[in-house]
């Protein structure tokens, strides 16, 4: 149980460095979609972070146990500290031309972590299962 908890909770900790409009399609780029997606998820929107992620079974999977843990488990003035998270981007790397690794921590929690964005159909999309299968040191 300890592996899926702690894992699942990695989404609560995100922030965003981008917290404009929300109305903006910032699925146009890679930062922009990855922030979208953190600040959603910061924000417990997660009906918004889903139209970020890569849609597959293993993502949808991943994301319906976060928004659970998020829901009914994790106390309000936490849930307030995420949502007032600010997401710092230590680096970015363009694996190809549709894929990308960003390297980021938030101000609440301060851990380094790595999320990956993938473009498919021209549009930026975060395959959330990445955060579960690599490290942020990984190279993969």
């Amino acid at each position: 149980m300890k592996k899926i908890f702690y894992p699942s909770l990695l989404l609560i900790f995100l922030g965003a460095c981008n917290n404009g409009d929300k109305k903006t399609d910032v699925s146009s780029d890679d930062i922009g979609a990855a922030s979208a997606f953190l600040r959603a998820a910061l924000d417990g929107d997660f009906n918004r972070a889903k139209t970020y992620i890569v849609n597959d079974s293993v993502n949808q999977v991943y994301i319906d146990l976060s928004e659970r843990q998020y829901r009914e488990r994790m106390i309000p003035e936490e849930k307030a500290r995420y949502k007032n998270a600010s997401i710092i981007v230590h680096e970015f790397r363009h694996v190809n031309d549709s894929t990308t690794i960003i390297y980021y921590s938030n101000t609440y929690r301060n851990q380094r972590d790595s999320l990956k964005v993938l473009k498919q159909d021209g549009k930026w999309l975060v395959d959330f299962k990445y955060i579960f299968k690599y490290k942020p040191d990984s190279l993969q």
